[in-house]
């Protein structure tokens, strides 16, 4: 037992270097062509825009997004095209754990969102029911405008502030606990004997729990697939429904919406799943 927690303790910290390591890279990027993005998010760019902020690993790209939303600069079907397109801090985890894959699951992610935005504000604009649906012109999100090229903010409030305060002790856990929890039934129990033979069953599971808005849940997921015990189609189904915690500043906001967007996203991450699962992935 010993032996595993040291085991599960060393590649948790092993991951969570990595992460640390590659949130900061994006915090930093996201910052420093923001304002590009936004001024080139116009027509139909704004589901590439919206859609590359969301293929971006962890939470910025999809805070980015929501801010634009509610400013009124991208529609609804942009907004429901970053969370499509998140993964959230799993996203860190794929790229240390199968950096190969995870370029294919971001692009795949980047493409559908694209795909999916359009079709959502097709929808939105041809059924009535969804036509109540609108962005809020007012921004309830907190922003530094000004400071953030100033280095010892850049250090003060978004390495220590918010990448190694907000994310690295909740990402250290559920890693640690989610690798010792799955090596501890693996030691009684082969894993590939008690999960679900159901492809099926397994998409739908992972749907569900990708509607839990928080980083942390889905690793479960990525660490399943990391060793060869779910298909493809599982972990993408998975990472096309869950967006970390990317939308929580949008509760703030709208419930409703809020709400509306996980009904997409659900229904597109079936759709997905469900499509590769048939073509045998």
């Amino acid at each position: 037992m010993l032996t595993l927690v040291m085991e599960s303790l060393a590649e948790s910290l092993k991951i969570l270097f990595m992460v640390f390591v590659f949130m900061v890279i994006v915090d930093f990027l996201g910052i420093r062509y923001r304002e590009g993005i936004r001024n080139f998010a116009r027509g139909f760019k704004q589901y590439l825009v919206s859609s590359f902020l969301g293929a971006t690993p962890g939470c910025v790209g999809a805070f980015a997004s929501v801010s634009m939303y509610v400013h009124g600069t991208i529609s609804f079907g942009a907004i429901v095209a970053a969370m499509i397109a998140t993964s959230g801090d799993e996203a860190f985890v794929m790229l240390a754990l199968f950096p190969e894959t995870a370029l294919l699951v971001f692009g795949v992610l980047f493409i559908l969102g694209i795909g999916f935005g359009w079709l959502t504000d097709k929808a939105v604009g041809r059924y009535r029911g969804l036509g109540r649906i609108t962005e809020c012109k007012e921004c309830r999100l907190i922003v530094h405008e000004g400071k953030e090229s100033v280095p010892e903010h850049f250090i003060r409030e978004h390495i220590y502030g918010h990448v190694i305060r907000k994310h690295m002790p909740k990402l250290f856990l559920w890693l640690f606990f989610t690798m010792l929890f799955l090596g501890i039934l693996n030691s009684c129990i082969p894993l590939e004997e008690i999960l679900p033979s159901s492809g099926l069953l397994l998409i739908l599971v992972a749907v569900l729990v990708g509607i839990i808005p928080e980083s942390g849940p889905h690793l479960v997921f990525v660490m399943l697939f990391a060793q060869g015990l779910i298909p493809f189609s599982v972990l993408l189904a998975s990472s096309v429904v869950q967006d970390g915690h990317g939308l929580l500043p949008m509760l703030s906001h709208s419930v409703k919406n809020t709400f509306v967007i996980k009904l997409f996203n659900v229904g597109f991450g079936l759709v997905v799943g469900l499509a590769l699962l048939f073509m045998g992935l």
